[in-house]
């Protein structure tokens, strides 16, 4: 006989003990036990007292898990405090969400504390990147609602008007790691501070590896960007701004254009001109592609094509359509940056204080970091492309139940767990490391 459940009916108690909502999480944080990244950052314990429950280490690590679990704002980590998965792997107790922001703004005291991070960062992903390098640059615009330090007025495009920060990042085009980071003020230029930026990520990379390509918009072009690339013996990639002045220069050159494809959408056709800026102290190898759909035969056609320009400037003797396909795989870098800001939440700004705003910055970028690490070696290949978002759908939100028994702690996770397999393909490799 068939029964309706009315769920009015159904009685509730709160009597599930040693419950947790994230059991999917456990191999990620198995994985930062075994990369030991709390022991990496063992030198930032001595800003508190040596029987301080939670070492600044121990915080960082648990920031991370915060992230991973979708703790965007600091007070989302009360979520956390009491569930018995995470105080487990803190050693069975979590910090009040309180002491997060407060053991931030003690990085202050720290000189140079910014730059001893990345350093360990660097020893933590270098690993993973090939001896060859291609450095992506790009800036991003994080608003802010408030007055926090450092926040100025700028170009902002989400919210015209509205106070912001313009963080500096640079990625490595293979890997898609973050290799550095810098919080600016939101009223400075892309270009600003560029060198700078540039000549510190040369200093933390170790002398193994060479940088073999730099990549940037149109929003770091300048005589001295590009001087600084050449001086090092890099070749570089760089978007032009398609002014009147270099299409005049591109209409008057008499070289032929070349036609790289002709089908049945697209013609796509470039040549190569030798071009010198107002700014520019020499011409400059340029690489221009232009591009028009195709009309069907019965569609009034007034020119023979409605051509879209491209430029680029570089120091490369390649063929134009091979310098564009080039730098167009920069075009991934926009996702890296989203998956760090929507992901891990780096648009989001804990405290009032600049310097403890720009370590928030850089703890996050290693949180994205460890994750693409994560995915790239220990996820099956069905699943390395996911983003952080769509991963803890699928594998984070998950009930379980932890249980102990004879001094051996277990995680009995819902019998429905969709990735059964997957969740024992990455316990089974993240325990291979050593």
């Amino acid at each position: 006989m068939n029964y309706i459940i009315h769920v009015s009916r159904i009685k509730y108690e709160f009597n599930l003990k040693n419950s947790t909502k994230f059991s999917g999480i456990l191999p990620f944080l198995q994985f930062l036990e075994r990369m030991k990244i709390q022991q990496t950052f063992r030198g930032f314990d001595c800003l508190k007292k040596d029987n301080a429950k939670f070492p600044l280490s121990k915080i960082f690590v648990y920031l991370i898990a915060g992230w991973m679990a979708d703790c965007s704002r600091m007070f989302h980590f009360q979520s956390l405090q009491n569930d018995p998965l995470i105080r487990a792997f803190l050693g069975g107790k979590c910090p009040h969400y309180t002491l997060l922001s407060k053991d931030l703004l003690r990085l202050e005291k720290i000189e140079d504390a910014a730059i001893e991070f990345k350093e360990r960062v660097m020893d933590i992903i270098e690993p993973w990147m090939d001896s060859d390098l291609i450095l992506d640059f790009d800036s991003s615009v994080e608003t802010v609602y408030g007055n926090q330090e450092g926040a100025k007025i700028g170009v902002n495009p989400h919210k015209p008007g509205r106070k912001s920060y313009h963080p500096l990042l640079v990625f490595e085009g293979k890997s898609h790691l973050c290799l550095n980071g810098v919080l600016r003020p939101g009223n400075v230029h892309s270009a600003d501070n560029g060198i700078e930026f540039a000549e510190e990520t040369y200093r933390l990379l170790s002398a193994q590896y060479l940088i073999r390509y730099a990549r940037f918009d149109k929003g770091f072009g300048g005589e001295k960007f590009y001087s600084y690339w050449e001086q090092q013996k890099i070749n570089y990639a760089g978007k032009l701004k398609w002014t009147s002045r270099l299409k005049k220069y591109v209409e008057n050159d008499n070289s032929p254009w070349i036609r790289y494809v002709d089908d049945e959408l697209i013609v796509i056709e470039g040549k190569t001109v030798y071009y010198q800026a107002t700014s520019w102290e020499k011409p400059r190898r340029v690489a221009v592609i232009r591009k028009a759909d195709k009309y069907e035969e019965d569609q009034l056609q007034l020119f023979d094509f409605l051509w879209d320009y491209e430029a680029i400037v570089t120091t490369m003797d390649w063929e134009p359509m091979d310098i564009w396909r080039f730098y167009n795989q920069r075009a991934c870098l926009e996702n890296y940056i989203k998956e760090s800001k929507y992901g891990f939440s780096m648009d989001k700004i804990p405290t009032d204080s600049f310097g403890a705003n720009h370590m928030d910055l850089l703890i996050k970028l290693l949180a994205y970091n460890l994750f693409e690490i994560f995915k790239k070696d220990h996820c099956p290949a069905a699943f390395k492309s996911y983003t952080i978002r769509r991963f803890r759908r699928e594998f984070i939100y998950s009930a379980g139940v932890l249980t102990s028994h004879s001094r051996r702690v277990s995680l009995n996770i819902c019998e429905t767990y969709a990735h059964k397999w997957a969740f024992r393909k990455m316990i089974q490799s993240v325990r291979m490391i050593d």
